[in-house]
């Protein structure tokens, strides 16, 4: 019964900045790694940022290609995720998907699509120069 679903997404110029959200339905038990893909036309989906906060540690990852630019982070209650884009490129262009899978960002393939199980249908970011 887990759902994810998106919002945040838009059109900006190239510099600015957005905040996606992710609102998960439904609980994932035990250690579970949360993440953002992007996929721009004709391209194959990759990963963005992941990220798995317990009571004990909390573990990101980023892109090289996003990093000091992209922040990921949850909130308290482990409801919602987010991902702040700031200094948008032309290149960050793409359709943007949370995911969860109920196993550890340390585990193999954080950043690999088909290990994620959950799913939300994406929002549009559009950067324009």
């Amino acid at each position: 019964q887990v759902q994810l679903a998106e919002s945040g997404g838009g059109s900006v110029q190239a510099g600015g900045s957005l905040r996606l959200s992710c609102a998960r339905s439904g609980y994932i038990y035990g250690r579970v790694c949360m993440a953002w893909f992007r996929q721009g036309p004709g391209q194959e989906r990759e990963g963005v940022a992941a990220s798995t906060t317990g009571g004990d540690y909390t573990y990101t990852s980023y892109a090289d290609s996003v990093k000091g630019r992209f922040t990921i982070s949850q909130d308290n209650g482990k409801n919602t995720l987010y991902l702040q884009m700031n200094s948008l490129k032309p290149e960050d262009t793409a359709m943007y998907y949370c995911a969860a899978r109920s196993a550890d960002c340390r585990s193999p393939g954080p950043f690999m699509p088909s290990t994620y199980a959950y799913w939300g249908q994406g929002t549009q970011v559009t950067v324009s120069s």
